[in-house]
């Protein structure tokens, strides 16, 4: 596992509307999230996913938004702000030796991990921190970049993932990603 943080200023890369050409939050994540569900985007960054993600849970639900770096959660809260949604997202600044999410016990339904794993210092110290968030039968979407991942890394990831309880799933086809669905 690399130790590597994308640079704050890529976080408007990925943010850009031509990216949902090539990955579309809809169609990533609407088989995965349900109306008054709690989510959780692990490295959020500027929120490409998570104003989708609030807009699934609905107003019953609720998005747990955590990244490392405090300027990409800055723009995300002014993001979900002018977008409407910013009371359906918590939003939390983390280390990179936790997530701060000690609160939320079996209190989460569905994970997103994307695009992430890759850049943690312990890939098990992750999952053993996601599995214990999700409650019971929920579940974790992995996508690693497919240009920065290998095959065999992802099988690593996977490997570490199933070292902390968690069940390796069906496995989405995603362009440009590999991904597998986690369960508890």
């Amino acid at each position: 596992m690399a130790d590597h943080i994308c640079p704050w200023w890529i976080g408007y890369i990925l943010v850009s509307p031509l990216r949902r050409l090539l990955q579309n939050p809809q169609k990533i994540l609407s088989p995965y999230i349900k109306s008054g569900m709690v989510a959780l985007d692990v490295g959020c960054a500027m929120g490409f996913f998570s104003l989708d993600m609030a807009r699934m849970v609905g107003a019953e639900g609720k998005v747990v938004c955590v990244d490392v770096q405090a300027k990409m959660i800055n723009s995300l809260v002014r993001r979900a702000t002018k977008a409407g949604l910013i009371d359906r997202i918590d939003h939390r600044v983390c280390d990179k030796n936790g997530l701060g999410i000690e609160d939320l016990g079996e209190k989460v339904d569905f994970v997103l991990a994307f695009a992430l794993v890759h850049e943690l210092p312990d890939a098990e110290v992750f999952f053993q921190q996601i599995h214990a968030a999700l409650r019971p039968g929920g579940t974790c979407l992995v996508a690693e970049p497919k240009g920065h991942v290998s095959k065999n890394d992802f099988e690593e990831t996977l490997a570490a993932a199933k070292k902390t309880g968690l069940e390796i799933g069906e496995r989405p086809a995603m362009g440009r990603s590999h991904a597998a669905l986690l369960n508890r």
